[in-house]
């Protein structure tokens, strides 16, 4: 009888894998500068009361350019700003995988070819563990016509995975399908695996399903993975579209 794996012996397995410009004293230089005119002596009165005036309109003239620079700035910087938040993301080079669009919990995952050629799109979802992890790969997309299957699958799993125990999907409550195991590389553990229309449906209908898989230093304990199928039939006709 196979076990849930604890989350500690998952985290093995995943293991295996401008400065201001100072303005003091300018107050106190234009008030010292404003007094320095002296006031005729045939005319004292009018001279006192036209010094006092000059004294308080100065003040104010030489603190309100103050702030200008901060004001002339602040715009620049926004602008800096925007033009980042703008700035597009570089266009993929043949070869380089992309996103194109979104389905829910899936993503259409396209590959950039050659100028001249359609870009081959699948069906994609990183599979996470309980505390937000990724372990597995599950990519899908459609077959031609006239076969047995009507998509093919991709699903890949992290090395020191018991091979011999395969990979089981079930959707729902449904009975697990088991699908045996492709190759290995550093990338991970590679099952190709094949639905037919019947088994589309069924994911189409469905609301999740589970992947099972057997570590290989924990033969009696299985991990489990949830495949949310949350988008599953929009995406997977986008893809058929193609």
């Amino acid at each position: 009888m196979l076990k849930t794996i604890p989350t500690a012996l998952l985290s093995v397995l995943l293991t295996a894998q401008p400065l201001l410009a100072q303005t003091e004293g300018t107050e106190a230089e234009t008030e010292t500068t404003v007094p320095t005119t002296e006031a005729p002596a045939a005319d004292p009165a009018p001279q006192a009361e036209t010094a006092p005036a000059t004294g308080t309109e100065t003040a104010p003239t030489d603190e309100t350019p103050a702030p200008t620079p901060e004001t002339a700035d602040a715009p620049d910087a926004a602008t800096g700003t925007d033009q980042a938040a703008t700035a597009e993301p570089a266009a993929p080079r043949p070869g380089q995988p992309y996103i194109r669009d979104e389905f829910g919990d899936w993503a259409l995952r396209c590959l950039r070819a050659e100028p001249g050629e359609d870009d081959p799109c699948q069906l994609y979802q990183l599979l996470m563990d309980e505390e937000g992890n990724a372990v597995a790969e599950f990519s899908t997309f459609p077959l031609p016509p006239g076969g047995e299957a009507a998509a093919g699958a991709t699903i890949v799993v992290p090395l020191e995975t018991l091979l011999t125990a395969n990979l089981r999907l079930s959707i729902d409550n449904g009975e697990p399908k088991t699908y045996p195991f492709t190759f290995c590389n550093p990338a991970g553990c590679v099952a190709r695996v094949g639905f037919t229309a019947a088994e589309v449906n069924q994911m189409k209908r469905g609301a999740s399903g589970t992947l099972r898989m057997v570590p290989a230093a924990a033969p009696d304990q299985e991990v489990l993975l949830t495949v949310s199928l949350s988008g599953f039939t929009a995406g997977f006709e986008s893809v058929n579209e193609q």
